[in-house]
């Protein structure tokens, strides 16, 4: 009886996290699709607010599968920071390499090349 409990609430939860990351994959669909101009056309922090919005939410996504499909939740605190921090910090980190990079090649071969928006 037990044992039919613990199994129920394992899958409520997998229900749960499917139906919240799906929720923010079908958002980044349809902002991808739209492309609003406010969030497209203007630049913050080197790029567009709509890029920020993508790196954001995926980063909301990688999060929510380590934390339960990788069982964090459970891990010891030290464990799950150093897993998490390290991560987060690494992608934010290729994130911004390429934002430079990529605004360094859009200067440099933009009088070479036209460039389709």
């Amino acid at each position: 009886m037990a044992h039919d409990a613990h199994e129920h609430n394992h899958v409520a939860l997998i229900w749960k996290v499917f139906i919240f990351l799906s929720i923010v994959t079908v958002v980044e669909v349809i902002l991808g699709i739209i492309k609003p101009a406010s969030l497209h056309l203007t630049s913050f922090l080197g790029t567009s607010p709509l890029n920020w919005i993508f790196l954001i939410l995926t980063l909301v996504k990688a999060y929510g599968i380590t934390w339960y499909f990788m069982h964090m939740k459970d891990e010891k605190k030290w464990l799950r920071r150093s897993v998490v921090w390290t991560s987060i910090f690494l992608i934010i980190y290729l994130a911004t390499l390429l934002l430079i990079e990529g605004s360094y090649l859009n200067e440099v071969m933009t009088p070479h090349l036209k460039w389709d928006y």
